[in-house]
């Protein structure tokens, strides 16, 4: 036995149904596409959610909302994530890399620090947006702000 002789298993493969070969072969004629209509014509698609002429879903339910092109998104995150980071590593300065380093962004994300918890150290804190009650509280706690 070797590769020169190997063959798949009796009755394992068979020939492929030729259709449209004349009437003899069974399928000849309308070849298994049945009698008229779109689905029996060349070149035929069905639409992405097409339901058979039914009101489609997308034009069922009512339209709402608004999303702006210009978005700018940011990745929040709170003063007691910084002070937290901040005693973890005894750092003084918080920017980009030290919150990626941490886990808390990503490279592509644009970071918003918010006023949410207590910040007893002085930070200098790098970020791309502050909200105003952050810069307060980072500022009264002694640090300084760096808008990127």
């Amino acid at each position: 036995m070797d590769l020169s002789n190997l063959q798949p298993a009796p009755g394992s493969t068979h020939s492929e149904k030729r259709i449209g070969r004349g009437p003899g072969s069974g399928k000849g004629g309308t070849s298994t596409r049945g009698h008229k209509g779109a689905k029996s014509r060349s070149g035929y698609k069905r639409k992405i959610g097409f339901e058979g002429g039914q009101m489609p879903l997308q034009r069922r339910l009512p339209k709402f909302g608004f999303k702006p092109l210009k978005r700018v998104e940011y990745r929040p995150i709170n003063l007691d994530a910084l002070q937290a980071l901040a005693e973890a590593k005894q750092l003084e300065k918080i920017g980009l890399e030290e919150l990626i380093a941490a886990g808390l962004v990503n490279r592509k994300h644009l970071v918003k620090i918010l006023a949410n918890g207590q910040l007893s150290a002085a930070l200098t804190v790098e970020a791309h947006a502050f909200s105003k009650a952050a810069e307060q509280a980072i500022e009264q706690a002694g640090g300084k702000i760096v808008k990127l």
